[in-house]
C-alpha cells in the first residue's frame, strides 16, 4: 500500500515543501513539530527529557479533564489529498484509541473554529504501534490539515498523501520556472531501482543535504543501466535540464541521458514501459562528482511535453533535476 502511494502521490505535510505544525493544544511529552519529521519513527532505549520518556512523535500529557487534543499542520502549498497515513510506531501503552481529520482552506498561520473545517474521515478506531491509511474523496486544494485525538496520548506520524495544486494561471506566459519541482506539481512515477534514494527527492526544494536526500540506485552488476520516470507540473517547453550530483563523489554516474514525451497512460509499470520509446530531449552527455551540471544547446525541440525519464549509466546516485521551461498555454 505505501510503496503505491509513493508512486501516486507526495506528502504534502512534508517539511521541506514549507509545511510545519503550527498548534497543538498540548505537546507536553513530544514536541509537536516531530508528528511530520521526514524520517522514520524510532525507539529510543533508556532517553529521557525533563518531562519524562523522550519519544519520536507528538504526545500530550494524560488529560484529567474533559475534552481531547489536537493540533494543525499548514501545509507549504495548496494541495488535493487523497488520504492520509496514521502513524503509532512505538507508542503503546500511550497512545490514542481514537482520531479524527478535518481540513479547511484559510490564509491564516492558525484557522480558528469558524474557518470551515471539514471532516475528511469518521472518527477512527486507532492502536498501538501501527500504521493505518484512510482514504479519502475530497473534491477541492486545502491549506490546513487537523488531527485530532481523543482523548490525549503519542502519534508518531502524520503523512497527508496528496497532489500539489499551483495556480498555473498566477505563472506569466514567458515566466521560466522548474517544471519540474515539487512545488510546481512534479513528482517521481517510478524507477527500475530505489535502494539508496527515492526517485522523489529529484523533485525536492534546495540542493541535497546528503547522499540520502537524493535517487541513488544499488551497484548494478549485470547489463543495462538505471532509470528513472517523472512528471512535470503541467505540459511545458523545457529549456534548460540541471543535472545535480552533490555529495554523490564516488557513486555518481558516469553519463546520464534524458527522453520527453506529451502524453502516457496506465499504471506506473505500464508508463515505465513505455518510456523506452520516448523520444530524446537530452542525449548522453557526461556527468562529474559533487557537480551542478546544466544543459541548454544540447536539448532537442520537442516541443510541450508532460513526461521525462532520466537513463543513468551504468548505475549510482543523482541529488536533483531541473527541468526549467515555460507552461504551454
Amino acid at each position: 500500500m505505501l510503496d503505491d502511494l509513493r508512486r501516486q502521490y507526495v506528502d504534502l505535510a512534508q517539511p521541506r515543501l514549507g509545511s510545519e505544525v503550527v498548534f497543538a493544544t498540548d505537546d507536553f511529552f513530544a514536541d509537536k513539530a516531530r508528528l511530520i519529521a521526514p524520517a522514520e519513527p524510532v525507539f529510543i532505549p533508556g532517553k529521557y527529557d525533563d518531562n519524562g520518556k523522550w519519544m519520536d512523535g507528538w504526545e500530550s500529557r494524560r488529560k484529567r479533564v474533559a475534552g481531547h487534543d489536537w493540533a494543525i499542520v499548514k501545509l507549504g502549498v495548496p494541495g488535493v489529498i487523497a488520504g492520509f497515513e496514521i502513524d503509532t510506531r512505538h507508542f503503546t501503552g500511550n497512545y490514542p484509541p481514537g482520531a479524527l481529520i478535518e481540513v479547511c482552506r484559510s490564509d491564516d498561520e492558525v484557522p480558528g473554529d469558524d474557518a470551515g473545517w471539514v471532516a475528511a474521515t469518521d472518527r477512527l478506531e486507532l492502536k498501538g504501534n501501527d500504521r493505518i491509511y484512510v482514504a479519502t474523496d475530497l473534491a477541492g486544494p486545502v491549506t490546513h490539515v487537523k488531527l485530532h485525538i481523543f482523548p490525549d496520548g503519542g502519534v508518531a506520524r502524520l503523512r497527508v498523501w496528496g497532489r500539489v495544486d499551483p495556480d498555473w494561471a498566477k505563472v506569466g506566459a514567458e515566466e521560466v520556472v522548474d517544471l519540474l519541482a515539487m512545488g510546481w506539481g512534479g513528482r517521481g512515477i517510478i524507477a527500475n531501482d530505489e535502494h539508496f534514494g527515492r526517485v522523489e527527492n529529484l523533485t525536492a526544494p534546495g540542493r541535497g543535504v546528503d547522499m540520502g536526500d537524493g535517487w541513488e540506485t544499488r551497484r548494478r552488476r549485470e547489463p543495462g543501466h538505471d532509470w528513472a520516470v517523472l512528471e512535470l507540473g503541467t505540459f511545458g517547453r523545457i529549456e534548460e535540464v540541471v543535472v545535480d550530483t552533490a555529495h554523490f563523489k564516488g557513486n555518481y554516474p558516469d553519463r546520464c541521458s534524458l527522453q520527453a514525451t506529451a502524453r502516457a497512460h496506465g499504471t506506473p509499470d505500464q508508463i515505465g514501459e513505455q518510456s523506452e520509446g520516448w523520444p530524446v530531449l537530452l542525449p548522453e552527455v557526461k556527468l562529474a562528482a559533487d557537480h551542478i551540471h546544466t544543459f541548454r544547446e544540447e536539448l532537442n525541440a520537442l516541443g510541450p511535453v508532460r513526461y521525462v525519464r532520466l537513463n543513468i549509466y551504468p548505475d549510482g546516485g543523482v541529488s536533483r533535476l531541473r527541468l526549467f521551461g515555460t507552461a504551454a498555454r
